[in-house]
């Protein structure tokens, strides 16, 4: 180890002229973008809630009487059935996320003489220093407002609230309130939306001590103040909000800036440090700025960062919802892919560490997305299949989860997979903490009745056959997309099966575990690879961005090298076969996740190495979804965490993984706090020369201690540290 430790934070010497490098804070609900320079200081508002409505019909296809005959039809041999499978309408995407508005700060055109800004990934604060005066932006978890500080001597700022952002719509309803209160002043901006019942209201607080206050509509001007503290908060809602009310309620949030940051840091600064990686990086590059530090794409230091700026950005983005696929931030109307929650791998991908990296905020995110939304995933499996039970969609955007957006192209509605992808992180916490949550048992429940009903159709040799069937977003060589027995429809129903019965003992598991036996096995192709659709003619297609079809692989553990040796090699190939397609942030790492679960560590090197040659990351440390910093999209920076993790230990519930995949280039280095599925608190520390580790477990169980010199079993008793020496690993 070094002599210093890792950094918890980030920063720039130069000012950020783009939405895009804005230094980033969020409490799970509110989030900010904090940028601009001196003379001009910026905070884009944001929160989950806020997506543009109109323009979509959001039920589901109305579709379950065409399916025996589609069922038929595929089954038959015709390879491009359910291309008419629908109901005529065009592809419609969800409702985009968009941002609020933006606080404007705005001071003389003095000197810009020291100007440092940084963000502090362990309280979440954002601040400016300049010339005597200082900036300080959080995200109140206690309080769930945004409070901005400006100190100085004799400050002078002009203030308002600016609906101005790219891709406003241009026929926005803006109404703007000032008005003078005995502490300095209240702003408002209501945003209506073309051709709707629904706006959004942003209510800024201004307390200023010292100085003069006066109103300059739509904002106003300070001079002459010691401090000023803003208060900001934002509404999404039907009607007239009542804006006196809400501003009561801003003036009687009590305390100063520094009594809101600590209660605020009480619950933030908890969930942050509780895990931590140390790669023994040089202290100089520890040291340097965010943008330099990005241009030496091999610095163990780089990696430390953005290991910290991952678990720090993804605990910001998740609150009432887990993170979109710009996290919870965006300054443009104009989001990516509508900004959406998109189910069918970026939304795992992004909480694919919550568990190990012991952050249950974000599962708890994860889980109320979902139960907010499974209604309306059994009006899906109702509509599309005519079944009890619940079938999830593509994308969501947090307030309808029908499947509506689908096309020829991307016939999402008839991917079933999806409810057992998405309640596999609520499974993984339960087993990390021991419990059994009765929502997520319940949910369980009702993807298994949907299996029951759906399973109908058999083969020559008696399996069941998914039919229709899908694998995102890809589709066989010479054939359609919707087609039969994907891989990961079969691992999905398998899992969502036996994991439903070990919830639910009793008839119902007896019924639920036979109808996972009768399900057929994995297909191994002429390249001795796992293919992505385990029926006969169905040739894969290897050049694609997605890797659905080893989700046996990572995150179940139904292919392991331990336990299906065969299936195992036959995955690897199939990984080696894939290609990158577009270059998309999420196919690299979830390569890089497949990859550790295999012990390629070589493989592991390699797609992180895409990542970080590649440009992928803004001077935040927010990533994008492109090479070049092109569309801002959370996915790279979310889940690079997740495969620094599986690099260095997996656990299953009685399985613990030590070392399975480490690179090369990092032969020392130490990870604390992380979490096992068996109950475990886990820290690891390496060098050249072998490892040591320290379990904490939190309930007594023996468990398979897995390293390169073999097997072992471990006996572990709650309350009682264990440690092991490896000398080689």
């Amino acid at each position: 180890m070094t002599a210093s430790a890792p950094v918890h934070g980030t920063w720039e010497p130069h000012p950020a002229t783009r939405w895009e490098d804005a230094f980033l804070s969020g409490n799970g609900r509110h989030g900010a973008l904090v940028f601009g320079g001196p003379h001009a200081e910026r905070v884009v508002v944001t929160h989950h809630t806020l997506v543009r409505p109109g323009g979509r019909d959001p039920r589901p296809p109305q579709l379950a009487g065409r399916l025996p005959a589609l069922q038929d039809r595929l089954l038959a041999g015709d390879t491009t059935a359910a291309e008419d499978f629908t109901d005529g309408r065009p592809l419609q995407w969800v409702q985009p996320f968009h941002p609020a508005f933006q606080v404007r700060l705005d001071r003389p055109a003095d000197s810009t003489h020291g100007y440092r800004r940084d963000v502090d990934f362990t309280t979440g604060e954002v601040s400016a220093t300049c010339a005597g005066w200082t900036s300080r932006v959080f995200v109140s978890r206690a309080d769930d407002v945004i409070v901005q500080h400006i100190g100085g001597p004799a400050l002078t700022l002009g203030i308002d609230l600016d609906p101005r952002l790219p891709g406003a719509p241009t026929r926005l309803g803006i109404g703007h309130g000032a008005v003078l209160t005995p502490e300095g002043a209240l702003l408002s901006l209501r945003a209506r939306y073309p051709d709707s019942d629904r706006a959004c209201t942003g209510l800024t607080q201004v307390t200023v001590s010292g100085g003069t206050t006066t109103l300059v509509p739509p904002g106003v001007h300070i001079e002459g103040a010691r401090s000023v503290l803003l208060l900001t908060r934002v509404h999404r809602h039907t009607g007239e909000l009542d804006v006196v009310a809400e501003g009561r309620a801003l003036r009687d949030l009590s305390g100063e800036y520094d009594e809101l940051l600590d209660r605020h840091a009480a619950l933030h600064r908890t969930a942050y440090e509780r895990v931590t990686l140390d790669l023994a990086a040089d202290p100089a590059e520890r040291a340097l700025p965010g943008s330099e530090l990005l241009e030496r794409p091999r610095s163990a230091a780089l990696l430390e960062r953005l290991f910290a700026a991952g678990r720090y950005h993804l605990l910001s983005a998740s609150g009432i919802f887990p993170p979109r696929l710009t996290g919870l931030w965006t300054g443009d109307w104009n989001t990516a892919w509508s900004g959406a929650f998109t189910h069918d791998a970026n939304l795992n991908l992004q909480t694919a560490s919550a568990a190990a990296a012991a952050l249950p905020e974000v599962t708890e995110a994860h889980a109320n997305l979902i139960h907010r939304l499974l209604p309306d995933w059994r009006d899906n499996a109702r509509a599309v299949f005519g079944t009890r039970g619940v079938v999830a969609p593509a994308h969501s955007d947090g307030e309808s989860g029908h499947s509506y957006h689908y096309s020829r192209e991307y016939p999402l509605h008839l991917w079933t997979a999806g409810a057992d992808w998405l309640l596999k992180p609520l499974v993984d916490h339960d087993e990390t903490y021991g419990t059994r949550d009765p929502r997520t048992a319940a949910a369980l429940a009702e993807v298994a009745l949907f299996y029951e009903d759906f399973l109908t159709r058999t083969d020559e040799n008696g399996h069941l056959v998914v039919v229709p069937s899908y694998s995102p977003e890809n589709r066989p060589a010479g054939a359609s997309w919707g087609t039969l027995n994907a891989a990961m429809d079969l691992s999905a129903a398998r899992h969502a099966l036996r994991t439903a019965a070990a919830y639910h003992p009793g008839p119902d598991a007896d019924r639920w575990n036979a109808l996972a036996d009768r399900l057929p096995p994995h297909r191994i192709n002429e390249d001795g690879a796992l293919a992505e659709w385990a029926w006969p003619g169905l040739e894969d297609s290897y050049d694609h961005r997605h890797l659905s079809h080893l989700y046996g692989v990572w995150p179940l553990d139904e292919i392991t090298p331990h336990d299906t040796p065969g299936l195992a090699a036959a995955a690897h190939r199939a990984l080696e076969l894939r290609g990158a397609e577009n270059d998309s942030a999420h196919g690299h790492l979830h390569h890089a996740l497949v990859a550790a679960r295999l012990r390629d560590a070589g493989r592991v090197a390699h797609a992180l190495g895409q990542v970080l040659d590649g440009d992928f990351f803004h001077a935040s440390l927010m990533s994008a979804h492109y090479p070049g910093r092109d569309v801002y999209n959370a996915d790279a920076a979310h889940t690079l965490p997740a495969v620094l993790i599986e690099m260095l230990v997996q656990s299953t519930p009685d399985r613990l993984v030590l070392l399975p995949a480490l690179p090369a280039a990092y032969p020392d280095g130490a990870l604390h706090g992380v979490r096992t599925r068996f109950g475990a608190e886990l820290d690891l520390t390496w060098t050249r020369d072998g490892a040591v580790v320290v379990i904490r477990p939190g309930r007594t169980h023996r468990v398979e201690l897995r390293t390169s010199s073999g097997a072992e079993s471990l006996h572990l008793v709650a309350g009682e540290d264990h440690v092991l020496t490896l000398r080689s690993w």
